[in-house]
């Protein structure tokens, strides 16, 4: 509960928490790529993406034990611009025989 002077204002502190999370998704540099080919590696995705932007950070996501690929992945840009770019330009491109997606990530 949030107090203003003589008064409870029981959901002022919850809004606030939900215009600083829509902040962060709005400017964010990292994007999630869904739908990879168990074979796309890390190289690969760098590849594709570095064709719109500057490819500061890529990450495939794998099994601890197997070491497989668990189809999605992490492409971070050095700005906010260039990976809007890619958004829009790769959304549902094929990459290595498979049609991905694209969302941003949850932190930039």
């Amino acid at each position: 509960m949030f107090t203003t002077g003589t008064r409870a204002v029981p959901h002022a502190v919850p809004f606030v928490r939900l215009l600083d999370r829509s902040a962060a998704f709005s400017s964010c540099s990292k994007l999630f790529v869904g739908g990879l080919s168990y074979d796309t590696n890390e190289i690969a995705l760098k590849d594709a993406f570095s064709q719109h932007g500057d490819v500061v950070q890529v990450k495939v996501i794998c099994h601890p034990l197997t070491g497989r690929s668990k189809g999605y992945g992490f492409v971070k840009f050095s700005s906010e611009v260039e990976a809007a770019a890619a958004l829009e330009k790769m959304s549902h491109e094929v990459l290595d025989g498979r049609n991905i997606r694209l969302h941003y990530a949850n932190h930039g």
